[in-house]
């Protein structure tokens, strides 16, 4: 793989851990900003809303510039809304922030689609999953760390570290990306006749409804481990940190099976998974193996579905790749703020314990969709393989 693919991991460990960070310290958040916990979720629903909103238009907008300048406008803007987010003196404040830190989120489409085409097309997924990695590293190192400092320090302590890696991030890009890389631009036209295929957006409704899926228990993770099994704080730590490592494997999983097996062959297991372990986790109540168990399997599954739905993407339209891949970001998010939104309107009537109950059907509805792709799935391996 190409190095540069290594420096775009790394951005998105520091784009994760900005974004997700607050998820596991929800309470402290809420006990602080004087809210309920389900309006302290509401800082990934801001985050989300913004990015799926936001970010095609800046894909767009930016789509003949130099990737530098490009990469370098969505760290910069990433690093403005964490800085006003540390700062945060309310709720008010802290939204605006995330919507900011939402708009900088740009970065991830905008690199995925840049490395696609630094490697021959059979190794799309590795690439993909590669650039992807920091952002599983982020939930295996920054949600544990951010989650302990968070319920020792305050949740001010774990953004403002996320304000100085962003800062950080901006001034290496700066140094280190060459000048003047212009990739192949997006364009309206062109994307009107890619979102005609039906398969272009079967992906988009997949992308979406599986990340309704995860973060409909994902937004409040830490309350839902606490609910599930009493632990201490430190111990919560590391149970975030064994789901994150998995997470870590699954994405480079993905990747790897994309390439050998075909995006929907790949895609069909893992959702089949997804939704089996979303199913069990309520049932693992009291017992902290079986909890651990769950979330191992499910961060294997889980976070290797992105590599083979992004090569997807680019597989059935190359030229559109920019903002194809932006729009699945959209997607993403969108899923996110819904997820949010859906579990935290049914936390009181339906209880954190049983949460995964609640995204279980939109994961096995993600699964279904498949079922209109299978006419192209020999033609998919090819591609892929």
């Amino acid at each position: 793989m190409p190095r540069i693919l290594y420096f775009f991991a790394l951005c998105n460990l520091v784009i994760g851990s900005g974004a997700f960070v607050l998820s596991g310290i929800l309470q402290p958040l809420a006990r602080e900003l004087s809210i309920s916990v389900a309006a302290a979720g509401q800082v990934m629903t801001a985050y989300a809303v913004a990015t799926a909103l936001l970010a095609p238009v800046l894909i767009l907008l930016t789509a003949t510039w130099p990737r530098k300048r490009a990469i370098q406008l969505a760290l910069a803007l990433f690093t403005v809304g964490n800085l006003v987010s540390a700062v945060a003196p309310n709720l008010t404040v802290l939204l605006l922030g995330r919507v900011l830190m939402g708009a900088g989120a740009m970065f991830t489409a905008a690199v995925s689609a840049y490395a696609v085409t630094l490697v021959a097309p059979a190794l799309r997924g590795r690439a993909l999953s590669t650039v992807f990695l920091g952002m599983s590293i982020s939930y295996a190192v920054a949600l544990p760390i951010g989650a302990w400092l968070g319920f020792a320090y305050g949740w001010h302590t774990p953004v403002w570290l996320c304000a100085i890696a962003s800062l950080a991030a901006l001034m290496a890009a700066t140094v280190l990306l060459p000048k003047g890389v212009v990739t192949q631009s997006a364009s309206f036209a062109g994307f009107k006749t890619a979102a005609r295929q039906s398969a272009v957006l079967r992906v988009w409704l997949r992308t979406l409804l599986f990340f309704i899926a995860i973060f409909s228990v994902f937004t409040y993770v830490g309350p839902v481990l606490l609910a599930l099994n009493a632990m201490s704080t430190t111990l919560l730590s590391v149970v975030l940190a064994i789901f994150g490592t998995a997470g870590v494997a699954g994405t480079l999983l993905g990747g790897w099976a994309n390439d050998r097996f075909g995006s929907l062959r790949t895609i069909a297991a893992q959702l089949t998974v997804l939704v089996a372990m979303m199913c069990l986790l309520p049932l693992t109540q009291g017992h902290l193996p079986a909890t651990i168990i769950t979330l191992v399997v499910w961060g294997l599954a889980g976070f290797g579905l992105t590599a083979p739905q992004q090569s997807r993407l680019v597989n059935l339209s190359p030229a559109q790749a920019p903002l194809l891949l932006s729009l699945n970001s959209s997607m993403l998010y969108l899923g996110t703020a819904l997820g949010a939104l859906i579990s935290g309107a049914l936390i009181n009537s339906v209880g954190l314990a049983q949460l995964g109950w609640v995204g279980a059907p939109f994961a096995l509805a993600a699964l279904l969709t498949l079922v209109f792709d299978r006419s192209t799935a020999v033609k998919d391996h090819r591609q892929t393989g």
